[in-house]
C-alpha cells in the first residue's frame, strides 16, 4: 500500500527560497485519521485501509454510524455473542466526517492514528479533490471554446454555439455532442505534486501548485506512483 492521508484544503499562499524565488503552494491539513477498518481477501474480498477524518458530532450520525465506530449493544450482536461469532475490533473513536479507503494490504491496526509524518521523505503526491461547482455553463466556459470571429458577418452571436448538427442526415445533434450544461463539482486529481514541506507539529502538508476544490475541502494525498 502507497502511504496515504486525509485532509483539507486550508487555501494557497508562498513561501521564498533561500534564492529568493517565490514558490506558490496550498496548504493542506492533513490528518490526524483513524483507521476505522481493515479488510481481507478472506473476509471481504480484497484488501484495503478504511480511515477517517475530522470528527462529527454524535447527534447528527445515526446509530448505524455511532455502531461503526463504537461498540454499542444491538440485536445483531447480541446474537452473534451468544452463538459464539465475534462483531469485530472497533476503533473507539468518534464518528468521522470523511472517511475514504486505501486499496492495499494494512500498514496500521484499527484504532491507529495516522498523522502527517507518514509522509516524511515523500518527494511527490497525488492529491485528489473535488472542484468547484459552476452551475448551468455555457459552451465557451465550459469545454473552453474560442467561440466566432468578431468581425464582418458575425452579429451579436460571438458567444453562441452556432451549427452543431448535419442539415441532411442525421437531422439531429448527436449524443455526447458538446454544449452547455453542468459544470464543475467532478472528481479532479493533480498528479505528481511536490512536497515542500511537512510540518508535523501543526499537522500541515505543503504542496508545489493548486489542489482543487474551495477552500475547506476534503483532499485525499496519496504517495504518487508516477515516474519521472
Amino acid at each position: 500500500m502507497s502511504k496515504g492521508i486525509l485532509g483539507r484544503k486550508v487555501g494557497m499562499t508562498q513561501i521564498f527560497e533561500q534564492d529568493g524565488r517565490a514558490i506558490p503552494v496550498t496548504v493542506i491539513e492533513a490528518g490526524p485519521c483513524h483507521v476505522l477498518q481493515v479488510k481481507t481477501v478472506d473476509r471481504d474480498g480484497y484488501e484495503a485501509m478504511q480511515i477517517g477524518f475530522a470528527d462529527k458530532p454524535r447527534r447528527l450520525v445515526g446509530r448505524a454510524g455511532r455502531g461503526h465506530v463504537a461498540s454499542i449493544s444491538s440485536k445483531r450482536s447480541t446474537k452473534l455473542k451468544a452463538a459464539g461469532g465475534s462483531v469485530g475490533v472497533k476503533p473507539e473513536c468518534e464518528p468521522k466526517r470523511f472517511v475514504r479507503e486505501f486499496r492495499g494490504a494494512a500498514t496500521a491496526e484499527v484504532g491507529a492514528e495516522i498523522k502527517v509524518s507518514v509522509l516524511d521523505g515523500v518527494k511527490s503526491v497525488d492529491v485528489t479533490g473535488t472542484s468547484k461547482g459552476c452551475g448551468f455553463s455555457g459552451w465557451m466556459k465550459r469545454h473552453n471554446y474560442a467561440g466566432q470571429r468578431a468581425t464582418h458577418g458575425v452579429k451579436k452571436v460571438h458567444r453562441h454555439a452556432g451549427g452543431t448538427s448535419a442539415g441532411t442526415y442525421p437531422g439531429r445533434v448527436r449524443k455526447g455532442k458538446k454544449g452547455a450544461g453542468h459544470y464543475g463539482v467532478d472528481r479532479v486529481t493533480m498528479r505528481n505534486m511536490k512536497v515542500v514541506r511537512v510540518d508535523t507539529e501543526n499537522n500541515l502538508l505543503l504542496v508545489h501548485g493548486a489542489v482543487p476544490g474551495p477552500t475547506g475541502g476534503f483532499v485525499i494525498v496519496r504517495e504518487t506512483n508516477k515516474l519521472g
